[in-house]
């Protein structure tokens, strides 16, 4: 007696065939996406919350205290005004920043010694320790005599020569050319070293003398007399 399959039997061999058949041909792209590595951004959390951490700390902006001097607003000469500046590590850049804050003016209430229109066009400093500031010709608007231009001018030598051991003088062009002034009086054909003598005097207020040990109180002054009848 011949034993032949039934029909049953031969569905389901042949469907056991065609699913052997697309495991074989379908396992490298299984074995490709079980083997591929897994993105840093999910294998470690830990790593990206630091990294979140330090990133407002490689923002925080390094700055400096200058000293800026402006005109006294009740007396002749320059005061000093302390002001914090960002820090840079090209020396040109930050000698213009400062010349730009003093253009910007007082914060304190201080006389201005430029005119706030004029522009820092370039600075640059050359192997003497000379520092050329080149302004635009705003600059030399705004000065009403010979002692305002010498404040202008140095308020400017001053604030860079104080700050700033390199800069041993300063030189101030006027729209990219040597100036003979700012104004017509401060000499400018040269350059110039720092002058404290141009600070403001310091106004002390006159006091009693002290009075010698042991001497007695100093007595009221005596009411006059009531006037007789």
């Amino acid at each position: 007696m011949t034993l032949r399959p039934s029909r049953a039997t031969l569905l389901i061999g042949a469907g056991l065939a065609l699913l052997l058949g697309v495991v074989v041909l379908g396992a490298p792209r299984w074995t490709r996406l079980l083997s591929r590595a897994v993105p840093d951004d999910e294998a470690a959390p830990e790593e990206r919350k630091e990294a979140r951490e330090e990133e407002p700390a490689a923002r925080v902006e390094r700055t400096i205290n200058v000293k800026l001097f402006f005109q006294a607003p009740d007396r002749p000469g320059l005061v000093m005004e302390e002001r914090t500046v960002p820090f840079s590590t090209d020396l040109a850049a930050q000698l213009k920043a400062v010349v730009a804050e003093l253009v910007q003016g007082s914060k304190s209430g201080l006389g201005a010694t430029l005119p706030p229109e004029t522009r820092v066009l370039e600075v640059f400093v050359n192997a003497r320790g000379v520092a050329f500031v080149d302004l635009s010709k705003e600059a030399a608007q705004g000065t009403a005599g010979s002692h305002d231009e010498l404040l202008s001018v140095y308020s400017i030598v001053n604030s860079l020569a104080v700050n700033f051991p390199a800069v041993k003088l300063v030189q101030i062009l006027v729209e990219d050319r040597p100036a003979e002034t700012l104004a017509g009086h401060v000499d400018l054909s040269r350059p110039l070293s720092a002058d404290m003598t141009l600070l403001a005097a310091v106004v002390v207020a006159p006091t009693e003398p002290a009075a010698p040990p042991g001497s007695p109180a100093p007595s009221a002054p005596a009411s006059p007399a009531p006037p007789r009848s």
